[in-house]
């Protein structure tokens, strides 16, 4: 196999700002949850954001790009499915994944929309609140995936994002399919609280018979199985897989396979920004399985490049950085 990582996600130009408790509250904004919103609604609460704030950081993301990103700067080789319009934020979004090292289909980039984009928010608690018009993405469809790359990939990683659109369930069942035929390991992310909470059918649909890894937060893990226990939520997730990993902020992290439960510290920082950690957790927990490491190491690599992100504003490192943690000089 020539290529380690095919992931399928939401292809999002995120713009970030710092803003107060107050701003959230006075625009009725949900703390800690991506919203979906339509063009007109977004370009309103930018409107009100340029007013106030200024934008901090425009990046590529989405959550399963972030993830990706971090597996490709560890020195993975990947290659990331999506979907962008033909105009500026399409040209920035494909240009900023070649920089970062991440392949894409020759045919991302289609003519009409626009490129989603995602409003991030980011408060003094280090707390990020996210709005999103997806624009185009949602329209993600197999046509998008490049069969023959994910045919020669060891993982196949899909974003819990995607559970609210039909077409793109409709992909990664697709995509599935053919990880199933060539013995390609899948992993999952739950992405968000909210996916959760409102798109729980859609994720049912995704993890259909069960998935090799599943990745999730905490408060996802409590509300999917609907306890105020992780244990008893841990039982209800390896329903769905053998191999679970669980984050738990400040608290580090829960690594679950066969009845076996590794607990992974936290490293200790002054939180920033807290965009991004968990991708940025996965992607290097993947990293170190495609490298055969053992769970206990991948998990702490993950918590380490999860402790960097929440350090500084936005979901991303610079590429050094990366290798200064793995490293271990960070």
């Amino acid at each position: 196999m020539s290529l380690d990582l095919y992931a399928i996600g939401n292809a999002l130009v995120d713009s970030e700002y710092l803003v107060s408790e107050e701003f959230l509250v006075r625009h009725t904004l949900e703390k800690g949850c991506m919203t979906l919103i339509d063009g007109d609604r977004q370009r309103d609460l930018i409107d009100a954001l340029n007013r106030e704030f200024s934008c901090a950081k425009r990046a590529s993301g989405g959550s399963a790009a972030n993830s990706v990103i971090a597996f490709s700067a560890f020195g993975g080789s990947a290659f990331y499915a999506c979907k962008v319009s033909d105009d500026d934020n399409g040209a920035f979004y494909l240009h900023d994944l070649q920089q970062a090292g991440v392949s894409a289909p020759a045919h991302a980039r289609v003519p009409g929309g626009v490129t989603g984009t995602c409003v991030v928010m980011v408060t003094p608690d280090a707390e990020r609140t996210m709005n999103t018009h997806l624009g185009i993405t949602a329209e993600m469809s197999a046509s998008e995936l490049d069969l023959e790359q994910l045919e020669q990939a060891r993982f196949l990683y899909i974003e819990g994002y995607l559970s609210t659109s039909d077409s793109a369930r409709h992909a990664v069942a697709t995509a599935r399919q053919i990880a199933a035929k060539h013995g390609i390991r899948t992993a999952l992310t739950f992405s968000d609280p909210a996916m959760v909470q409102y798109a729980r059918h859609g994720l049912q649909a995704m993890l259909a018979d069960g998935v090799d890894i599943l990745f999730c937060n905490e408060s996802e893990a409590m509300l999917w199985a609907q306890t105020d226990h992780l244990d008893q939520a841990l039982e209800v997730l390896h329903r769905h897989s053998p191999l679970v990993v669980v984050t738990c902020g400040s608290r580090g992290a829960v690594v679950s396979e066969a009845g076996k439960q590794i607990v992974i510290d936290a490293v200790p920082v002054k939180a920033v920004d807290t965009n991004g950690a968990g991708d940025a957790f996965a992607g290097a927990f993947l990293f170190g399985l495609s490298r055969d490491w053992s769970l206990e190491a991948c998990g702490k690599l993950a918590a380490r490049t999860a402790a960097q992100v929440v350090s500084c504003f936005g979901p991303r490192l610079a590429n050094e950085n990366y290798q200064a943690i793995l490293n271990g000089e960070a």
